[in-house]
């Protein structure tokens, strides 16, 4: 179980699987008290009336549009693409959002809406939501979504495997599909709702990273609890770590639950605080979202405006 393209200081970690399990057991535990007391302390700091603009169009570029559900349609699709172009056509300076995202099969229809854009196009894969299939399944889910287009891939580890502590399993499986996604960005899904604590947050985090990820997320949307303030802290301190031991940038996604203005700003306070005022760019955070991106834009027309304007204003999914 080698990982030549790893930093040098960490590549003994990934020997074999027994290296693995060391160096995972090894990292420190989560202090849950602490890490629950800092991040509703952190909730309740409030920003300038100045800064609150700033802070509402970095939300608004950081989101990941996302439609994941059985009854999607081209249709709908479509329809998303559009929002992700022009996400308020009545103010042209509204920020484009970051990325869309569907299902491998939709992935087509999205590039079609978005050429020209520079938006990313993202698909779930490796059987989203449950993760759940074989090894030859889940690469054939990945090649369908960067064949038709896809520059992202959210894929979902094998939370029964981690779990159990097969962790050279899960290791191996994400460095797979890091290899069939090819140039595309590969964010590895956690489904933290189902990893029970802190400890395993921080190991699945490290597990990820070192097996290629670019970015680790919290969920599929699909379990609760989805994203959570203090989850997302650990994940933030692992980016972090991972940059002070190997130099490289990595990103944090949280996704699911996450639906209002106040509830971004809350998140982009724990990033600045936790990992750093560097990873405050679409480049490093997202989120992953449906509802959140009207709230935002109803909330930016309030600051502009000085009265709030209500839901017929904005085109509601």
């Amino acid at each position: 179980m080698s990982a030549p393209t790893l930093p040098s200081a960490l590549v003994d970690a990934t020997r074999d699987d027994a290296s693995l399990r060391r160096f995972l057991h090894g990292l420190p535990g989560v202090d849950q008290v602490g890490v629950e007391a800092r991040a509703t302390a952190l909730a309740t700091r409030s920003i300038k009336k100045s800064s609150k603009l700033w802070a509402i169009d970095t939300a608004i570029s950081m989101v990941d549009l996302t439609t994941l559900e059985g009854a999607d349609t081209h249709g709908k699709v479509r329809a998303l693409t559009a929002k992700a172009r022009r996400p308020d056509p009545d103010r042209p300076d509204t920020p484009q959002v970051a990325a869309v995202c569907v299902y491998p099969d939709l992935v087509a229809t999205a590039v079609e809406g978005l050429k020209g854009t520079g938006i990313g196009i993202a698909s779930v894969a490796t059987a989203f939501p449950s993760g759940r299939s074989s090894r030859q399944v889940k690469l054939a889910d990945v090649a369908l979504a960067v064949e038709s287009g896809a520059t992202e891939v959210d894929m979902v580890i094998d939370r029964g495997a981690f779990l159990e502590g097969r962790y050279g399993e899960v290791f191996e499986e994400i460095q797979a599909i890091r290899e069939a996604s090819g140039r595309a960005h590969l964010k590895v899904i956690l489904e933290t709702g189902e990893l029970v604590t802190y400890d395993n947050v921080r190991r699945a985090s490290w597990l990820a990273l070192l097996a290629g990820g670019d970015f680790i997320k919290t969920s599929t949307g699909k379990v609760s609890p989805a994203a959570t303030l203090p989850v997302t802290h650990v994940m933030l301190q692992a980016v972090r770590d991972w940059f002070t031991a190997t130099g490289e940038l990595r990103g944090v996604k949280p996704a699911g639950g996450i639906r209002t203005t106040k509830d971004a700003i809350k998140y982009l306070v724990a990033v600045h605080e936790v990992a750093g005022e560097q990873w405050l760019t679409p480049e490093l955070f997202r989120f992953g979202a449906s509802s959140l991106l009207n709230d935002l834009l109803l909330q930016r027309r309030t600051q502009h405006d000085g009265h709030y304007s209500g839901p017929d204003y904005v085109a509601v999914d």
